[in-house]
Order: structure tokens, then sequence, then C-alpha cells
């Protein structure tokens, strides 16, 4: 990305992924699109190398990165109603939990693509050795065939010919692959700190009763003898309230501005 300004990145949501990316490269009518987007998404069977191999391989624009997006064209095995052939080199490709979906943004929020999540294990089953690498692979929805169908529960269908993969390492970081979450989720989640933040005053002011007067009574607590010499504590924290509060700490006139 030597022609872009430090610090950016191709950064795509799943929805972008699906929606888009992937949508054009199924209709295949935009060759233009097509170049553009081969220098971020290449076309790769990515089952003809190891995932060690995978970034040297990568789009133009996403060299350097930590993670690698490609096309992977359908075998000719699955084409023939066979299971693909995750098998390379060094080891395979396995599928862990269970398939999920890809939504839309929206008010009309709806199912879009499928996405499956894969780990790269050395070896041959069933002895193979997991390492960090991981996939997702996703696939768009025909919608042809979803919206023949509206009067009953959708069936959804997968298009074959081609899906896109993620390829990136497993870290210990807390980033995660959609780092765009919705305005919802986030109001929900500064609603439930704000709310633990409450529950915890709670607890503590009825677990500690007396250091909540003394929190809330300052003038008491200057008084009591039991501390070293809180009455100076409390008198500067007075002291200082008043002087935000009811007048300036200085005279504007007496400043020499000049």
């Amino acid at each position: 990305m030597e022609d872009m300004p430090p610090g950016f990145r191709f950064f795509p949501t799943e929805e972008e992924l699906v929606s888009f990316y992937l949508h054009y490269k199924l209709e295949g009518r935009r060759n233009d699109l097509d170049r553009i987007m081969g220098r971020v998404i290449p076309v790769v069977d990515i089952y003809d190398h190891n995932p060690w191999d995978l970034p040297q391989i990568s789009g133009d624009l996403c060299q350097g990165d930590h993670e690698w997006f490609f096309f992977i064209p359908r075998q000719e095995r699955e084409a023939r109603g066979g299971r693909p052939n995750r098998l390379t080199t060094s080891g395979y490709w396995k599928a862990t939990g269970s398939p999920g979906h890809v939504y839309s943004s929206g008010k009309n929020s709806r199912i879009i693509g499928g996405k499956r999540t894969m780990v790269y294990y050395e070896g041959r089953a069933p002895h193979g050795r997991k390492t960090e690498w991981k996939m997702n692979e996703y696939k768009a929805i025909d919608a042809e065939a979803a919206s023949s169908n509206s009067s009953n529960p959708p069936v959804f269908t997968l298009r074959q010919e081609f899906s896109l993969c993620r390829v990136y390492m497993k870290t210990k970081c807390l980033r995660a692959f959609d780092r765009r979450p919705s305005a919802a989720l986030i109001g929900r989640e500064a609603a439930s700190g704000r709310a633990r933040g409450d529950e915890a005053a709670k607890t503590s002011r009825h677990q500690n009763p007396q250091m909540a007067d003394r929190t809330s009574s300052p003038e008491s607590s200057s008084s009591s003898g039991d501390h070293g010499n809180p009455s100076q504590t409390g008198e500067s924290s007075s002291n200082w309230e008043m002087g935000v509060d009811n007048q300036p700490l200085w005279e504007w006139e007496q400043l020499n501005w000049f």
C-alpha cells in the first residue's frame, strides 16, 4: 500500500465481504471492479498452499497486514457433488463449531450469507497438531432461490461458484474481526456498565456505612478525633470547593496579561 498514507488498511466487515465483494465476484459483470478487487482479494486455491505461505501470495494492497483475503474457486469434486478436499502438503483444515450466518445491517436485517470457521492442523488426521492458523469461509445466499419460496419458511441455498475466506493467526488480543459494533450494542454495553457501577456503589455503602457517612458529610468527619488530623483535610477540601463554586481564586483586574 505504498500509494496510501500510513495507517490505511483493508478493513471490511463481514457484511461488506459478502454483500459487496463476494456478490460482485459471483455476478462477474464488472471487469474494472474485478481488477481492483484482485489487489485485495485474489483468486487462489488456498488448499494448494500451506497457510504460512499465503501472505506472500495475497493481494498487493494487503502485503504486510495480519489478515489475508482470498476468493476460492469451487473444486471439481464439489461440482460433482463431492466434499471439498482441504488437505495441504503439510496438514489440513478442519471445520470447528457450528456454521453461522452473516446478516445485513439496518432495521430490516436479513441473512445474506453463511460462514464457517476452520482451524489448521499440521500432520494427518487423526493425529494432527493444532496450530494458531484460522480461517473464516463465507458463502453468499442464492437470492433467487430464497425469494421463489416466499410462501414457505425460507430454506437458504448457498452459491458455490466462489467462496471468500479470511486467513489469520489466532492472537490473545481482544481485537475481534468485525470491529464495528452497532450503535445499539454500544448503548447496551454502556448501560450495562453504568448498572454495574451503581450496583457496586450500593454494595460498598451497604458494607461500609461508616465510610459512606464520612464521604457524604465532610464536616462531621473533620470534627472526629479518631484520625490523625482530619479537620485540616476537611477544611482544605471545603475551601477549594468554595473557591471554585463561589468566587474565583484570583481577581481578573489583577492579572497582568502583557
